[in-house]
């Protein structure tokens, strides 16, 4: 009992499991919701557990991979039951503001003996590592903007995130402050390995993370924009946001649109002087990269591989971990 899935009844949760299975891991399932989790344990010949997270929950296990969000609602419990009961911990958010929570959990971490990573999916492990590769290869750099496209569809989980984050606006760091924007400002094209895209800026976790990551004080993060997006600011409306929210179906792509979508990220630093570098990165399905991350980044904390505290993917598992994971490929100049 090495590793325990917190939220297995959800999409991204379920992919975990079975890929984990597959290569051979023997992961406890839990959840809150007891028919989901049982069915999919069963299937799979797993145990399962049933319940918020707490110590008791986490008894005889080493490693909690949290894969149910919204995370603002279930990574704050998860990581209190972690440090209580010295579980090693990860998640796969992208949420803004769970990433600058749980930096302030670092001490409490190490005086624990527990290794977090936090983000250990598609979000944000492409763009992190992009950000320190290219952070390596230009010192001085004090600029950094990345982008990402991820098409393919959405599980109920993301797609009730993106209704939470769009309300709350964008945001860019600038001199090592984070400062709001208008969702979608500023807006500029990018060489994507697809081809051009215009992208707009958007609420994203290296906003925090490859900041962490780099030190870079100037930091936009853009994506493109989807249908409706002019309506964002109707959902800072907590009715209107809920209720949305409430319309979104379970589940997620089919294994049939996973398999022929995938996800491309860009990013490009600049120092004082306007010297530039850049890096491209092309991969599987966002939600099949998650799993693959999620379940490497998992392995590597249970090997005793990432210290205490609290970390990014590329400063626990280096800048090439995206390079080892399965179909993704780097180009940088």
């Amino acid at each position: 009992m090495s590793c325990i899935v917190y939220g297995a009844n959800g999409y991204s949760g379920s992919l975990f499991a079975r890929l984990a299975v597959s290569r051979g891991e023997r992961p406890v399932l839990a959840g809150r919701s007891l028919r989901p989790v049982a069915t999919l344990a069963n299937e799979l010949g797993l145990q399962y557990r049933i319940g918020p997270p707490t110590p008791e929950l986490l008894d005889g296990v080493e490693v909690m991979v949290n894969c149910a969000g919204p995370f603002a609602e279930t990574a704050e419990a998860a990581v209190a039951a972690c440090l209580q009961a010295g579980v090693h911990y990860l998640d796969i958010t992208g949420e803004l503001d769970v990433f600058e929570r749980m930096f302030g959990h670092d001490d409490a971490a190490r005086a624990a003996g527990v290794a977090m990573i936090t983000g250990a999916g598609f979000d944000v492990v492409p763009t992190d590592c992009l950000a320190a590769l290219l952070s390596a290869e230009l010192p001085g750099a004090v600029a950094l903007e990345l982008a990402f496209h991820a098409p393919g569809g959405l599980s109920r989980g993301t797609a009730r995130t993106a209704f939470a984050e769009m309300g709350a606006g964008a945001a860019r760091r600038v001199g090592g402050e984070l400062v709001p924007t208008p969702y979608g400002t500023p807006s500029r094209v990018v060489p994507f390995p697809s081809g051009p895209r215009r992208v707009g800026a958007t609420r994203w976790g290296d906003l925090v993370t490859a900041y962490r990551s780099t030190g870079i004080p100037d930091i936009t993060v853009y994506m493109p924009l989807p249908p409706g997006a002019a309506l964002a600011p109707a959902f800072r409306f907590g009715p209107l946001r809920d209720a949305a929210r409430a319309l979104v179906r379970r589940g997620g792509p089919s294994a049939a649109r996973r398999a022929g979508t995938g996800c491309e990220a860009w990013a490009e630093v600049r120092d004082a002087a306007g010297a530039t570098r850049w890096a491209t990165l092309s991969g599987p399905n966002a939600y099949a990269l998650t799993a693959d991350a999620s379940l490497r980044a998992m392995q590597r904390v249970r090997a005793g591989e990432v210290p205490p505290g609290v970390h990014t993917p590329s400063a626990a598992l280096g800048a090439d971990f995206a390079r080892t994971l399965d179909g993704v490929t780097v180009t940088m100049g």
